[in-house]
């Protein structure tokens, strides 16, 4: 396939992302706003690596790091999530005011 295609469905996946990331005020949606935007970067990743030198697997290799980072962020921002759900009884970001004064 042509990088074009794969470029295209990228930008469709992290546009998609941004909306969600924008317009939500769930925090999980938002959460997974963002995971849309890392498997939009990691499929650019794949899709240069494989057209600009397919035999070497730079792209991937740094994917798998994107990835691991992504699983990071999930687990511990699931994490803060229960917590202030246990403590709020809600997971609307705008009642998310812990740190202010």
């Amino acid at each position: 396939m042509q990088l074009e295609y794969f470029l295209i469905l990228a930008a469709a996946l992290f546009c998609v992302g941004i909306y969600g990331l924008v317009t939500s005020r769930n925090v999980i949606r938002v959460l997974m706003s963002i995971e849309l935007m890392l498997n939009a970067v990691n499929l650019n990743l794949m899709a240069f690596s494989n057209y600009l030198d397919p035999a070497e697997i730079k792209g991937q290799v740094f994917a798998v790091f994107v990835i691991t980072i992504a699983a990071a962020e999930a687990a511990v921002g699931l994490a803060i999530v229960l917590s202030i759900y246990r403590n709020r009884d809600t997971v609307d970001m705008e009642q998310f005011n812990l740190l202010k004064w």
